[in-house]
């Protein structure tokens, strides 16, 4: 499908605010880009400045090509609303400061896309002492996501939070237990980074779950999305095995391209007839069954229970109070 998108010629509001984390490159750039030709002001999430410019003027080009081939539903302004603002999902006090800074701003936020990630990375710990892809896969966005849904509240009758997850949930620890969570009885060599990359991507799954729990009579609904096997920068995670690399150089000629990839992020983020929906995790746009773990109402508010204790620094009382286990 090439660079396409069949977003079915959706026109988006101008109004209509969003945020892309990790929206300079792979799934999360064609997102972004995609959400800003249809009309939204896109705010591109991520921690270089430098790659998030270079990624709006890539947008820009690709949209003045798009209106000359006269796309359908590609907006007629001049250019596109689409901005950079910094964040840095291994570090906590970043992603509070991102925070602090869209509040500031004043704006409404209608769509938040939790895109950006890493997979298969080896055993190292955050400045913040989680392990790695626990923080950036899923905490990071739990805090984010934790301090803009007042502001979501009071955005309009539509607001979504989509979670970029995988079908490498199903690929967690079993046993589950909160205990391992951060993976301290491993060490570097016996690191299972594949479990722990699927235990990243449940969590997603489960904060879809205990969110819309506490969301059900509100104007927010949280959705999960499974983009399916994608030719994006996942290698910068595990650059340090060469078998790796070498079997993703494999791979990755069955993979969709960034543009297909993003086609069910842009399903679930502007499909009118998904308004209100909740508790939906999409693969290949179409509803799939989670496993049975991601629906474990206690496992759920477990993993909530130990989020907020790992956000304790982060978080107001009024939040720990909203979100403590019900």
């Amino acid at each position: 499908m090439g660079g396409k998108i069949s977003f079915q010629g959706i026109p988006i509001s101008k109004d209509r605010i969003v945020v892309v984390t990790g929206g300079n490159t792979g799934i999360g750039y064609e997102t972004a880009k995609w959400m800003a030709m249809l009309g939204a002001s896109v705010i591109i999430a991520c921690r270089s400045e430098k790659r998030a410019q270079e990624a709006i003027t890539r947008m820009k080009s690709d949209f003045q090509r798009e209106k000359e081939q006269k796309t359908e539903g590609v907006t007629q302004t001049d250019d596109l609303s689409v901005e950079f603002m910094k964040l840095d999902l291994s570090s906590l006090k970043s992603t509070k400061e991102f925070v602090d800074q869209f509040t500031e701003s004043g704006r409404p936020l209608n769509t938040l896309i939790c895109n950006a990630g890493i997979a298969f990375h080896p055993l190292e710990y955050t400045e913040d002492g989680n392990e790695t892809m626990f923080q950036v896969n899923y905490l990071s966005h739990l805090l984010l996501t934790l301090h803009l849904l007042p502001i979501m509240r009071r955005s309009g009758d539509d607001n979504r939070v989509i979670l970029v997850s995988s079908h490498g949930h199903n690929n967690h620890s079993t046993p589950f237990s909160v205990d391992k969570i951060q993976g301290k009885q491993h060490n570097a060599d016996n690191f299972p980074r594949f479990k722990y990359y699927g235990n990243s991507k449940l969590y997603q799954i489960l904060q879809m779950y205990f969110m819309n729990r506490r969301l059900a009579d509100s104007n927010v609904c949280v959705l999960s999305v499974n983009p399916g096997l994608v030719d994006t920068e996942i290698t910068r995670g595990f650059q340090d095995s060469s078998w790796m690399t070498w079997s993703w150089k494999i791979v990755r000629a069955f993979s969709k391209s960034p543009a297909e990839g993003a086609e069910h992020t842009l399903n679930a983020a502007i499909n009118p007839a998904l308004k209100g929906v909740r508790d939906v995790y999409f693969q290949e746009c179409k509803p799939k069954n989670t496993n049975a773990v991601a629906r474990n109402k206690d496992i759920q508010e477990s993993v909530l229970e130990y989020s907020l204790s790992c956000l304790n620094d982060y978080i107001t009382d009024a939040i720990r109070n909203e979100w403590k286990t019900k």
